[in-house]
């Protein structure tokens, strides 16, 4: 049975900003506590994601529009193709679910090597790659707090049933996938 999808609140703004006292570099020594803080704060501030994304898509759309559209219909595209693609293709759908940070990083850089051939870099990099890195920081540095913690346990983590829930699924990013990744960067680092 399909669960309806809902939108995540948008959380107040001085949670999300709140002070540098809530912020503290992730501890590299134990990727699984760093993980699950990216998760965590991945589910619980998506709305507030989406919102800091579409004023920076805005503002690159602003002073290039034509170039903005280009690029995000592109990756798009791109994006579409390679999840229909990974859902499709046995050959694709295992590389997929063996190494999907490097399908991530492959859809990024096709990405950006078809808006090369465009001339359309400086859009991807201010305009989609930039938003996406701001998030990726502000995940990693932000500590969780205990309504966060509280919040991801009673909506049973959230995926499948919203947006940011919905877009990990289709990456293969969920936290049974991304303990993966982490028992094998774990294991290279012992090595």
């Amino acid at each position: 049975m399909a669960t309806k999808m809902e939108l995540a609140p948008l959380r107040p703004w001085d949670d999300f900003f709140p002070g540098t006292d809530r912020f503290a570099k992730p501890d590299f020594g134990d990727l699984a506590k760093w993980n699950n803080r990216m998760i965590s704060n991945l589910l619980y501030y998506q709305t507030n994601y989406f919102a800091v994304a579409l004023v920076i898509i805005l503002i690159v759309g602003f002073l290039n529009p034509l170039g903005m559209f280009l690029g995000g219909a592109v990756v798009t595209l791109v994006f579409m193709g390679s999840v229909w693609a990974g859902e499709n293709k046995a050959t694709i759908k295992n590389f997929k679910r063996k190494n999907p940070t490097l399908f991530v990083i492959g859809v990024m850089v096709t990405s950006y090597f078809l808006l090369s051939l465009c001339g359309g870099v400086m859009v991807f990099i201010f305009g989609i790659t930039f938003p996406l890195l701001l998030i990726l920081i502000h995940a990693s540095l932000r500590l969780r707090n205990m309504k966060n913690r509280l919040e991801n346990k009673i909506e049973g983590v959230g995926l499948k049933k919203t947006p940011m829930g919905v877009i990990m699924d289709l990456l293969d990013q969920q936290e049974e996938k991304i303990n993966k990744i982490q028992d094998f960067i774990e294991n290279k680092l012992k090595e």
